[in-house]
């Protein structure tokens, strides 16, 4: 059984870059609970009935199909309309942002070549960026009018840092990852492409 997990299950982090086996995990949001008692769900059954398992903890995946819920379309589509970005307190938080076809490859490579079989596997990558960094990277990418607006911090739920330890993604894929304006710029062919909508 393949079980996509999240991120999120690290909560805010103990240690940066985030381990499989040495970070805690700090859960307090229901998503990310939700996720945590899934993992445990999966480890408990392979003990009692030896059913193998990979869990896959995802960071930030983008790509040009993605939902404008997410931060990476959200920015880019209001950029290419010369929208104000919004951005929930100073834009210090950190991520860091993996591009679909990374995280796709990773995925087949553990199922094809039977590998981390129980076992956590961390599928992200390892740059990280702060939120209003992103921001005007993508205003420069895409030749944006943009101006960046400022709203109040979230209560809770932007977790300060995350960026994940890839090590053993890096050993499966056995490639360089697409860096992120690469990644940002796939998505802006893809947009003018396909006529992008509006924000």
């Amino acid at each position: 059984m393949f079980y996509s997990s999240s991120s999120e299950v690290y909560g805010e982090p103990f240690e940066i870059p985030q381990n499989e086996k040495t970070t805690p995990l700090n859960s307090r949001l229901p998503y990310a609970i939700v996720k945590n008692v899934g993992e445990a769900f999966f480890k408990a059954y392979h003990k009692e009935y030896e059913l193998d398992y990979t869990i896959f903890r995802f960071f930030n995946t983008y790509g040009p199909l993605q939902s404008n819920d997410f931060v990476m379309p959200r920015f880019m589509k209001l950029a290419m309309n010369d929208q104000p970005i919004p951005i929930y307190g100073k834009g210090n938080q950190t991520r860091s942002f993996c591009y679909i076809d990374d995280n796709v490859d990773t995925c087949l490579k553990a199922l094809f070549e039977n590998v981390y079989i129980n076992d956590v596997l961390n599928i992200g990558n390892d740059n990280e960026i702060s939120i209003i960094q992103l921001a005007k990277k993508i205003i420069k990418l895409t030749k944006s009018k943009s101006e960046i607006i400022f709203l109040p911090s979230l209560k809770e739920g932007d977790m300060n840092r995350r960026c994940p330890d890839i090590s053993k993604m890096k050993a499966l894929l056995g490639r360089d990852l697409i860096s992120l304006e690469e990644g940002i710029n796939k998505m802006i062919y893809h947009y003018n492409t396909y006529t992008i909508q509006k924000a």
